[in-house]
């Protein structure tokens, strides 16, 4: 007699799933639709400190981990997984543990080079307990390498993208348009003075994401703000809900995403969906996704680069034109949300078989 593979599973993620950014709203959009295919999912919330925890909130993690019955598969956040070798380590021979990485821990932006060092020993040993480790792209499989996660024990399941309507555009100044939590690793300050280098102030920028990730990085964008005298051309929009990011959306020109470091880049695939072409770096998935006629990508980290990649779009009305003619056609070929919770739950699936 064959056996039915299971359709349960746990879900370990640290902080609020309605977060708005990308990996929580992977992670909720892979839960939704799960469900929607008739799995069962319990998740479990674990305190926010991750992936630096606390001693209550590790000590609150070992028993969530305990209490959870012998032979599920249990998916934990890479933010919390890779903070906990030892609890996951006790529990892999009878839970299928199964590992969701975004982005190694170690690579976040402005880490001390300790505590990257520490992280990335810590994420190792956790990575060896779990039995299929789970990334949102291929270049985090193979940045995954180093931490000894051979082919065999890897799965890619790329994020989808909502259709959306075309942008409409702003009809007058450019308007430029940034999607991202302020922290080091998005780049701001490196957009911000790669503007002040622009031969020209006939351009608007709306920067929409969330202002108190990290408090220090906000100071400092205000700050150079005032000093580069963009007060009526550059707008903190904070964490905006779906309907004022879509109009946001709507009324602007290009997205702009100078981030230092991917996993995937589900925001710049967002814009794409609107028709909108991308001025980014090559990190995680974005030069797959925009491609050379949807935009133009750069090397992270590079300011003179991107300056001269915005320059070149805001003086070149051609130029403009080709690349949201490119982002139309590329557009149509994104992935859905549809194939990536499809490939997830064959990835499951093949867990208990």
């Amino acid at each position: 007699m064959t056996r039915r593979p299971s359709t349960a599973l746990t879900f370990v993620v640290p902080g609020d799933l309605e977060t708005r950014t990308g990996g929580y709203v992977y992670d909720r959009r892979i839960v939704t639709g799960l469900r929607s295919r008739g799995w069962t999912v319990d998740v479990v919330r674990l305190d926010e400190s991750f992936p630096q925890p606390t001693t209550a909130a590790r000590a609150e993690a070992a028993c969530a981990l305990e209490a959870i019955p012998d032979g599920t598969i249990v998916i934990v956040d890479g933010l919390a997984l890779g903070a906990l070798p030892e609890e996951i380590g006790l529990h892999a021979a009878r839970l299928a543990i199964v590992a969701l990485v975004h982005h190694p821990l170690a690579a976040e932006t402005g880490l001390d080079r300790a505590v990257a060092g520490a992280l990335r020993d810590s994420e190792r040993c956790a990575l060896s307990h779990a039995r299929t480790v789970i990334v949102t792209s291929r270049r985090t499989a193979a940045a995954l390498r180093e931490y000894g996660v051979g082919g065999d024990r890897i799965a890619v399941v790329e994020p989808g993208t909502d259709p959306a309507p075309l942008a409409r555009g702003s009809q007058s100044t450019l308007s430029l348009l940034c999607v991202a939590t302020l922290t080091p690793r998005k780049g701001h300050e490196l957009l911000l003075r790669a503007l002040a280098s622009l031969p020209t102030r006939d351009w608007r920028l709306t920067c929409a994401g969330g202002l108190d990730r990290d408090p220090p990085t906000a100071s400092r964008v205000r700050t150079l703000i005032r000093t580069l005298d963009f007060g009526d051309r550059v707008t903190l929009a904070g964490d905006l809900n779906a309907e004022r990011l879509a109009a946001e959306y709507d009324r602007s020109d290009v997205f702009v995403l100078p981030t230092l470091y991917e996993g995937y880049g589900m925001a710049v695939a967002e814009a794409l969906a609107r028709g909108l072409p991308v001025i980014s770096t090559a990190t995680g998935a974005i030069p797959d996704v925009v491609r050379d006629d949807a935009g133009i990508v750069v090397p992270p980290g590079d300011a003179a680069a991107f300056g001269d990649a915005l320059a070149r779009f805001v003086l070149d009305g051609e130029l403009r034109e080709r690349l949201a003619a490119g982002a139309r056609r590329v557009r149509m070929r994104l992935p859905t949300w549809d194939a990536a919770v499809a490939a997830m739950a064959c990835v499951l699936i093949q867990i208990n078989e």
